[in-house]
């Protein structure tokens, strides 16, 4: 990751960039979420954002879902421009984002195959049948091909966590967003989840990423982790640096106090 103001990604690192913000500034009323952030986010990659409550972290997923929009400042995703950029731009952009909320966000009503099998088939275009075939392989892959027909209700939170897991798969994005997906888990449900994720991290081309306060996966699965605090990173390097030997005292203070 390229936390550099500007620029291309560098020559010679032979990456692809897949994220871009540049100078991207967000507010609530006085409260500025994010302030000038700058940062860049290599294709493949794996990348973590850690920090207090409030630093800003989930504003970035919730920008790249264009769930809000930036009071200034670019951002790309995959070689689109996702702001500034009219609706029809954003549209084609987000069909290859894919994010997995704090809450499970499951249609009540609907069967866990058709939870996964919806937006494939509504904004991707696929064939009921392939988009069906699809979610059972994805099913299989999360441990819950025997709940095809249940619904929400039937499930344990793990279970429809999992499920949110394979729905946000089936649009096979190029970039996936984790917002604290274990914080709405009882603690026994929350080792099942990560080992999940780790999986797919370990065994996909999928860039992902992710907020968490559980520091053991952000060490396990990311290739680069970001410190934020007052909507700026304040440090970012690879997990053992980070979470060994901080530069930032802000940096030590925190992790001191989540561990």
């Amino acid at each position: 990751m390229d936390t550099r103001p500007s620029g291309p990604a560098p020559r010679g690192s032979g990456a692809e960039e897949i994220i871009r913000f540049d100078h991207v500034t967000k507010s609530f009323g006085d409260n500025t979420v994010l302030d000038d952030l700058c940062f860049s986010v290599e294709s493949g990659k794996h990348v973590t954002l850690i920090g207090p409550s409030g630093s800003g972290k989930t504003t970035i997923l919730r920008l790249l879902m264009t769930l809000e929009k930036p009071d200034s400042g670019l951002i790309r995703v995959n070689g689109g421009q996702l702001f500034p950029a009219d609706e029809k731009q954003r549209r084609e952009v987000r069909k290859r984002i894919g994010m997995v909320f704090q809450q499970f966000n499951l249609f009540p009503n609907m069967t866990v195959l058709r939870n996964i099998t919806e937006a494939p088939v509504r904004v991707l275009g696929l064939d009921k049948d392939e988009a069906e075939q699809r979610a059972r392989e994805l099913l299989e892959l999360v441990g819950l091909s025997d709940k095809t027909g249940a619904k929400p209700s039937q499930l344990s939170g793990g279970q429809q966590q999992r499920v949110a897991i394979a729905r946000a798969l089936a649009m096979r994005p190029r970039v996936l967003l984790l917002d604290e997906v274990t914080s709405a888990l009882d603690p026994e449900l929350v080792a099942g989840v990560l080992d999940l994720l780790r999986d797919i991290a370990r065994s996909t081309d999928i860039t992902m990423l992710c907020v968490t306060h559980e520091m053991n996966f952000a060490r396990d699965i990311s290739d680069e982790v970001f410190m934020f605090d007052g909507g700026k990173v304040i440090e970012s390097g690879p997990p053992e640096r980070i979470f060994t030997d901080p530069v930032q005292e802000r940096t030590r203070d925190f992790l001191g106090a989540v561990r």
